[in-house]
């Protein structure tokens, strides 16, 4: 099956800005409250966007990507995430609560079936979702791929790009004492989730900068600015949560039961130059799914917010919004 690649200029730009027709938190349980907001067509093809992670949060500019004339937009703040509360919490957070609390908000919001779209982490939320509840997902756009196996994370975090950032690596490990570098990922979690406030911090600035510097390599170097440490605290400690939980999966639970995905369109996108989440991943994905297309971006990386994969993202929401429309 031939695979589309990319290998025009980008035409495509995000859409307008607009603001948010409505927002709210949903009482997930009596700890977490999580925040959302529609925007667009209230009578639009509902789409609910998946931010990557786990622990950032969306933004307004993750309304662009959809036509607002032709869509009803949903995004919300992952548990612990951004605008939902408390910040930085991992109690009563795994990958199945993320789950049920998109599937409690598909029901708040009485919509029957939506479109789902996520990137990176959010890919990996979305296909888990569209597995246990197959019969709410009408079609699907994913990004940069992340099925959380232990290869990929190995491939972060053990030996991968560690052979093509070494200078950054370098910087990552000797953070920690020669006797904890095996197993990067249990050595930052014990230092994120202790009891020394300003050895949470430090490790919290080493992981974030570490993953910083794969997941931006492809944009223009920028000057450094002020960080917001406590915010960077917040996402480390719910990135490692997962990292350390093995993301509250099977080991490669996805592709084992990719057979449980509906028979919808599904357009996975990735970057050739992804360096965080590789290309391998959205081709095994793509291979186990007859009905999927793939597009591989030849000069894309990680990011969304890359001209050319905004080209990408934004040409592939229009063309799901004519064949859903259809």
């Amino acid at each position: 099956m031939p695979v589309p690649v990319r290998q025009d200029l980008p035409v495509r730009e995000l859409y307008p800005e607009l603001e948010a027709n409505a927002t709210g938190t949903l009482a997930a349980d009596g700890m977490h409250r999580v925040y959302y907001e529609e925007s667009g067509n209230d009578e639009g093809i509902p789409v609910i966007y998946l931010h990557g992670g786990p622990g950032s949060g969306s933004n307004e500019n993750h309304r662009r990507y959809f036509d607002p004339s032709r869509y009803r937009i949903i995004i919300f703040d992952q548990r612990g995430c951004n605008r939902s509360t408390p910040r930085g919490e991992t109690r009563n957070n795994t990958t199945w609560d993320l789950v049920a609390d998109m599937e409690s908000l598909r029901r708040e919001l009485e919509i029957d079936t939506w479109l789902v779209y996520g990137g990176s982490w959010g890919a990996t939320l979305g296909l888990l979702y569209a597995q246990t509840h197959p019969e709410r997902v009408r079609g699907m756009i994913l990004r940069g791929t992340f099925l959380a196996r232990q290869e990929d994370l190995d491939w972060f975090m053990v030996s991968g790009d560690n052979r093509i950032f070494p200078e950054a690596w370098e910087n990552f490990i000797d953070f920690l004492p020669e006797a904890e570098q095996r197993d990067p990922v249990a050595a930052y979690y014990r230092r994120v989730h202790g009891e020394d406030e300003a050895l949470r911090r430090r490790a919290a600035r080493a992981w974030s900068d570490w993953a910083g510097t794969i997941v931006t390599w492809m944009l223009p170097e920028i000057t450094a600015t002020a960080v917001d440490e406590e915010q960077v605290l917040h996402e480390v400690l719910i990135e490692t949560h997962y990292a350390r939980n093995r993301y509250f999966i099977e080991e490669n639970q996805i592709l084992a039961h990719a057979g449980r995905l509906p028979d919808v369109p599904i357009h996975i996108i990735h970057g050739r130059r992804d360096m965080t989440c590789t290309l391998s991943a959205s081709w095994a994905l793509h291979r186990a799914l007859p009905q999927s297309r793939l597009t591989v971006v030849r000069d894309g990386g990680h990011l969304a917010g890359e001209p050319v994969m905004t080209d990408a993202l934004v040409t592939a929401t229009d063309e799901m919004a004519e064949l859903l429309k259809a």
